[in-house]
């Protein structure tokens, strides 16, 4: 066989194999011609081997023992009465049964290989899924795009006031350093970020209840472009802080609830391979818009001060705008119309954003399983808020969520994001070199999230906090302490190099991860309420940041203030060692498992890796003994009377 015949999949290798030695006349060369074209499958050509056959059914015999699937114990046979029985139930399109081919498929999708009754079409689909993760189609690439456009939004928010800082402050009577004026200043910073904690993230869940995913995320782009204009243009002297507050305020309207819909709605939308990368979208863009924000500042500097300001905190709309445009094109998630009850939507959406039906059917019957699995879609908020602390897998799901939020604004970062023109201020730079100086902060921040996309998905969520934060704090003291250095160049280039570091490290560990978790740890009956938590703590400590940071560093000095971020960073590496467990490929709804283990077990479990892990990773011994994983992803089968009651799926086969 040529070697160009290695790099296909296996199953179009045995096709042609099997195709001459049917024919009696094939040779080496018209088999190699065939790679040239998609091979062609009768529908009763035989697929496997005899040694294959063999494997295929020891896989049957044994299927009730493969993890993460709540379908492994059930039989082929029964999951396509079962796939048969849905799409009976809910009206949906079943041409050639593929209902019932696609819960066999959901069934053990890693063995399509050997699933003989899959079209050579289909299985090449299943293939690309898993070894060409991005052959997706272009609705799914529109709600990536969309979704970085609406992170911009909010990275541009955050270092285009970061230049305006430089201005506003003496123009509208707070530039005197005193304790009123730096409290004054942070207040007008930090006010979308209390208006996010106190209120606008509160608002997320009945948002997404009775809007959908991205007709919120539409609502919300067009209050943050509202009121990024109407804050760049109020009055100026004392009474010009109040308007810029009051507009700032509501800027918040459109940054909560967006927030905590954003990465739902794209780890509802994309494949388990992808959910990490995609997720991390919004950290990435966020982390876009704040270069951006850096760039503007940079353009409009050079206008007289009267309006350079004001240009600067209206560039923010741009983005917001953007998604204005964007969004309406974009499907709904379908997970979200499963909870409504509109299955033949879900099912259009679906098709939208998988390459092919086959995947399409199988990813809506799994889903639509594992939320009868839940059986808690129809209670009410207040219930669903309860049990987000009184049932365990939630509880322990809403601590993780909690560890990155507050780690992600305690890391430092959004100190630096607000006030890196000011901090360069301190340490000499000039103005205009203070802001140069923070564009190249926005570009390392940016650029050096890339290697993310690479790694999230490969090493893992909690691998990269616990190899990212203990660096983050020894580069904080190094820029607080270069603060201590004699000479004003030395002293420039530590600090510079120490933000610039600091800043790469993050953008591929605590900036990517927290939103990526926050879209992935809940259930689906809590999920949208257990973001907009998430949100209300990250934007509630992010507004004590903005609030305390002027302060803090005139009663602290440089040196002070980054020491005790710093140390923060060396406890969230204790936080998320022994809190966190790794959520990498799974599905969102196999993370069940994961949550359910108690916390005092999970706790024990880490203290007697301490020394394993000592050995493994420090001193880089590779024969040391381990205990089993604590997780091993196993469920049992779904307890739901529609898949017990088999009459039911007679009665479907005999109308069928």
């Amino acid at each position: 066989m040529s070697t160009d015949s290695l790099d296909k999949p296996a199953f179009q290798q045995r096709s042609r194999a099997n195709s001459a030695l049917g024919s009696g006349t094939g040779s080496d060369s018209e088999a190699v011609r065939s790679d040239d074209r998609a091979p062609h499958f009768s529908s009763g050509a035989v697929f496997v081997s005899k040694d294959e056959a063999s494997d295929a059914s020891l896989t049957e015999k044994t299927a009730e023992h493969v993890p993460d699937n709540v379908l492994a114990e059930y039989s082929e046979d029964q999951v396509m009465q079962m796939g048969r029985a849905f799409a009976h139930k809910y009206n949906l399109p079943n041409e050639g049964d593929i209902f019932a081919r696609a819960a066999a498929l959901a069934r053990r999708p890693e063995h399509y290989d050997h699933m003989t009754f899959l079209s050579e079409e289909e299985r090449l689909a299943c293939y690309d899924e898993i070894h060409h993760p991005w052959r997706v189609p272009k609705k799914l690439i529109a709600i990536i795009c969309a979704s970085a456009m609406g992170a911009a939004v909010q990275g541009m928010d955050e270092t285009v006031i970061n230049g305006a800082n430089l201005i506003y402050p003496k123009k509208l009577g707070l530039g005197s350093k005193s304790v009123k004026d730096d409290f004054l200043e942070g207040l007008v910073n930090g006010a979308p970020y209390l208006c996010c904690a106190g209120f606008s993230c509160w608002l997320t869940d009945p948002l997404n209840n009775w809007l959908g995913r991205k007709k919120v995320i539409f609502v919300t782009c067009a209050i943050s472009a509202i009121t990024c204009f109407l804050q760049a243009f109020g009055p100026t002297g004392v009474p010009g802080w109040h308007y810029l507050f009051s507009f700032r305020f509501l800027l918040g309207l459109g940054i909560g609830p967006k927030s905590a819909t954003v990465s739902v709605y794209l780890a509802e939308c994309s494949t388990k391979k992808l959910r990490g990368i995609v997720c991390m979208n919004w950290q990435t863009f966020t982390a876009f818009g704040i270069m951006w924000g850096y760039v503007f500042s940079l353009i409009f500097y050079r206008v007289r001060d009267s309006l350079s300001w004001r240009l600067m905190l209206a560039s923010a709309l741009i983005p917001a705008v953007l998604v204005l445009f964007q969004i309406p094109f974009c499907p709904e998630s379908p997970r979200w119309l499963m909870g409504k009850g509109r299955y033949l939507d879900a099912y259009e959406s679906t098709c939208a954003i998988r390459s092919h039906r086959i995947l399409a059917c199988r990813d809506l019957f799994y889903q639509h399983v594992l939320l009868m699995e839940e059986e808690s879609l129809d209670k009410p908020y207040l219930t669903r808020l309860r049990e987000v602390f009184s049932v365990r897998r939630n509880r322990n799901a809403m601590l993780v969520a909690f560890i990155c939020a507050f780690m992600q604004q305690f890391c430092a970062i959004n100190v630096i994001a607000y006030y890196s023109s000011a901090i360069f201020l301190e340490s000499g730079f000039t103005e205009i070199s203070a802001l140069a100086a923070s564009l190249g902060f926005g570009l390392v921040n940016f650029f050096f999230a890339i290697p993310a996309f690479f790694m999230i998905d490969r090493f893992g969520r909690r691998f990269l906090l616990l190899n990212t934060f203990p660096w983050m704090g020894v580069f904080l003291l190094l820029t607080g302490f270069a603060f201590w250095i004699p000479g004003h160049k030395a002293q420039l280039g530590v600090v510079s190099m120490g933000i610039y570091i600091f800043s790469a490290i993050y953008s591929f560990g605590c900036g990517v991860v927290p939103f990526v978790v926050a879209g992935e740890v809940f259930p689906l009956y809590v999920r949208a309420i257990g973001a907009s938590l998430f949100t209300i703590i990250l934007w509630g400590f992010n507004f004590i940041l903005s609030l305390t940071w002027p302060r803090m560093l005139h009663a602290l000095k440089p040196q002070g203030a980054f020491g005790f971020y710093a140390a923060w960073n060396f406890i969230g590496w204790f936080l998320v060692y022994f809190l966190m467990p790794e959520t990498k490929q799974l599905t969102l709804e196999e993370l069940d498992e994961v949550f359910d283990v108690p916390l005092r077990e999970r706790v024990a479990y880490q203290f007697r890796q301490l020394w394993p892990d000592f050995q493994t990773y420090v001193l880089r011994r590779r024969d040391v003994l381990r205990e089993p994983p604590l997780d091993r992803h196993h469920r049992l089968a779904i307890k739901n009377a529609e898949w017990d009651d088999k009459a039911v799926v007679e009665q479907v086969e005999d109308v069928n």
